[in-house]
């Protein structure tokens, strides 16, 4: 800093009292002259104080704009004249590739349009030297150049050269006799590069630091997890060999002993909770090893059955006492309640196209209402089967003492598209789609759908409108008007009909329908070694109804990973018409992710399919029960398994039972591409099941922009010889 005060200032105030009679800035460009007067706090009609001024003239230079400041007196007028530091004008960065540059950017803590300051330099390259520090890269160097456009705007070029990258070759557990490097690897980050560590799936051993000093934290967890109470872990000891870039990583353990649970009691105020009831359904018994995780899943279920009492702000204290000679350990759950809490108001957010009442009426708690924390999952999880939203999340707000208020922020998906598709199955052949949709038309929560389907054996359209809750009831109406023409082996079948349903829902999970339907069919090209007695070529009218009773409470539309979802259905044709039969038909899903058990976002899936039917007069071909293809085991093409005459015509069963196992995992998370190893088992037969086909293979499901898409890579298995095969389908806006 240069501070010229002249030496006539310093006489004159000496020798007699001058007065400022004005104050003029010379060179401001950042400050306006009012604001580095305040700065300085120096007025017009001050009496000229030279302590004064050399402190204005400190507090002005603090502010960190200026390189020089003058200060000079002529008359009682004060002229200040400064030199501001140049400004950034630009930021090159060289040496690395451009995602590198943009996080780089960000790390810098300096930007464009900025004061050039040589300090704030210097710390941004430090932070790109820890940057790259964090990641693994040791030995970087980082040059910033400064090149003077003007005198007011400096360039910087920054040029990173980046270090190399030390790979662990040994991790060391000093100490350890329970657990070897093999039982705690999933845990940490940092760990020792497998032999082909170059592979996708294999441990590469890069060092990261960023993560180094919480390996210790967890490896004393998994410790925990398993009971050893008096474990202790030492900080991380890295032995790098920059000759070779490697590195030895040891850990110091004293594991101690393994505990057991002795008692487990709950302390809460005396009528709150049925704490005999709660202890039995617990994860931890006496008698039972001792676990970190079971005991924070402990902790959170008795605070869910406190805080659906209304005690939002309920919390809960483990008090673990150890008997280190029996290595026994009494637990003690200490439940604080805090006030009973209401709901104040619900307030909702993200939706940019959904109406406010259509996402309220999911919410199942509302002002006034008593904080249930059943309640608030419910509301989320029903927020997302809507299948309007991509995520959903509700924030509680405290905003008294005994008052909250539930944020329910959405992020809406794409309901509505105008698309086409193009594939190829090998049963179906070329596979031609066009499809107009909206499932929440104008942010109404209702669903109109054109669809037009073309194959090889299949020419279908189909106009459908539903309205899922009538007047915000609980009430739904829908209808639909379709055509389809199929082309199979043995037959050649046209069915145009129209539908409509009415359902009611039951609670929160369950819903009941009940539907009419219109159906004109007609079979023509029929084989000639089918029997011509049981099938009619005259066109026929089915006139049918189809009660339904269903339950859901997964957590999602397309991709579930909690829940049940399930329905039963039984369509009595003979309401008129000449088809009379009865069929009924059985769907259950068991979704569960394995994400907490195991860390890792993997997702089991059961599926099941029952199919009975009973012929009361007149049963078309078409309407009776076949295997094979998406829906039902794949690997087998769509509806070519089934009972057959001595010639080898379909003729379709009256019972069939189909089982699906599938496990889901992630494949590239930011595309939310995941794959799913999948078994199917399915039988059927006329009146028992006598014919068994099975199928395995994978799937590729991605949530696309445009909706779910499966691409379904299968091989038959049980196959039998005239089986017709299917190696590849592919859908598009169904659940996974």
């Amino acid at each position: 800093m240069n501070k010229i005060l002249l030496l006539g200032i310093m006489l004159a105030s000496s020798l007699y009292a001058i007065t400022i009679k004005q104050i003029k800035f010379d060179g401001l460009i950042h400050l306006s002259p009012s604001i580095a007067k305040e700065i300085m706090n120096i007025h017009k009609g001050d009496t000229l104080d030279i302590e004064v001024i050399d402190k204005g003239i400190k507090d002005l230079y603090a502010q960190k704009y200026f390189k020089d400041i003058e200060v000079s007196e002529n008359d009682g007028i004060l002229t200040v004249t400064v030199v501001e530091k140049p400004v950034i004008a630009n930021i090159t960065i060289t040496g690395i590739g451009e995602n590198d540059q943009k996080t780089v950017k960000e790390t810098l803590g300096i930007k464009k349009g900025e004061i050039y300051d040589e300090d704030k330099t210097k710390i941004a390259k430090l932070r790109i030297e820890k940057y790259y520090e964090t990641k693994g890269y040791f030995n970087t160097v980082v040059e910033i150049n400064t090149k003077e456009l003007n005198k007011n705007s400096f360039a910087l070029d920054i040029v990173v050269n980046r270090g190399e990258k030390i790979v662990i070759k040994k991790v060391k557990l000093c100490g350890a006799k329970k657990f070897d490097y093999s039982d705690i690897r999933s845990t940490i980050a940092n760990r020792k590069a497998e032999y082909l560590s170059w592979m996708w799936g294999f441990d590469d051993g890069e060092v990261r630091l960023g993560d180094l000093k919480y390996d210790s934290l967890r490896i004393k967890d998994y410790y925990l997890r398993h009971g050893y109470l008096d474990v202790h872990v030492s900080n991380p000891f890295l032995k790098a060999y920059m000759d070779s870039y490697s590195a030895d990583l040891t850990y110091n353990i004293t594991e101690g002993e393994q505990y057991n649970v002795n008692k487990i009691e709950i302390s809460a105020p005396k009528g709150l909770l049925d704490t005999k009831k709660i202890i039995s359904n617990l994860h931890l018994s006496p008698g039972q090893m001792f676990s970190s995780k079971r005991l924070r899943e402990d902790m959170q279920t008795i605070e869910n059955d406190v805080a659906d009492l209304g005690y939002a702000f309920a919390r809960i204290n483990p008090d673990v006492k150890t008997d280190k000679k029996k290595h026994k350990a009494d637990i003690n759950f200490i439940v604080y309640t805090g006030p009973k809490v209401y709901i104040n108001n619900v307030r909702i957010s993200g939706n940019t196209k959904t109406i406010d009442r259509v996402v309220r009426r999911e919410i199942y708690l509302a002002p006034g209402d008593l904080y249930s924390r059943t309640d608030l999952k419910d509301s989320k999880s029903a927020l997302k089967r809507t299948g309007y939203f991509e995520d959903a999340n509700i924030k509680e707000i405290r905003v008294g003492e005994n008052k909250i208020d539930l944020l329910v922020t959405v992020k809406e998906a794409r309901t509505a598209s105008i698309g086409g598709g193009i594939g190829y199955g090998s049963s179906d052949g070329l596979l031609l789609s066009a499809n107009l949709s909206d499932g929440n038309i104008f942010g109404s929560g209702m669903k109109a759908e054109v669809n037009i389907d073309r194959s090889d054996k299949e020419l279908s359209g189909k106009v459908s409108l539903t309205n899922p809750r009538v007047f915000d009831s609980i009430y739904s109406l829908g209808g639909s008007i379709y055509r389809t023409n199929y082309n199979y082996t043995s037959y050649d079948q046209d069915i145009a009909g129209f539908s409509l349903t009415l359902g009611r829902k039951f609670g929160r999970n369950w819903r009941g329908s009940l539907s009419y339907s219109l159906e004109n069919s007609k079979l023509s090209n029929l084989s000639s070694t089918l029997n011509p007695s049981l099938y009619t070529t005259d066109a026929t009218l089915k006139s049918a109804i189809t009660p339904t009773v269903s339950f859901n409470n997964t957590d999602d539309y397309y991709l579930p990973r909690r829940g049940i979802s399930a329905s039963l259905s039984t369509e009595f044709a003979g309401v008129g018409g000449d088809e009379k039969f009865l069929s009924t038909r059985g769907k259950f899903a068991y979704f569960y992710g394995l994400e907490d058990a195991i860390d890792y976002d993997l997702i089991f899936r059961y599926k099941a399919r029952f199919d009975y039917i009973i012929d009361n007069g007149y049963l078309p071909i078409g309407d009776k029960a076949y295997m094979g293809g998406i829906s039902t085991v794949r690997g087998y093409a769509s509806r070519s398994i089934s009972p057959k005459n001595s010639s080898g015509d379909l003729l379709g069963g009256k019972v069939m039972l189909v089982n699906t196992v599938e496990l889901s995992f992630p494949l590239i998370e930011r595309l939310k591409l995941r794959g799913a190893l999948f078994f199917d088992y399915g039988m059927i037969g006329e009146n028992n099941l006598d014919i068994k086909r099975a199928g395995t293979g994978i799937n590729l499901e991605w949530v696309s922009p445009m909706g779910p898409i499966n691409l379904i890579f299968a091989s038959p298995l049980l196959k039998k010889a005239g089986d017709d095969t299917s190696s590849f389908e592919f859908t598009m806006g169904r659940q996974f």
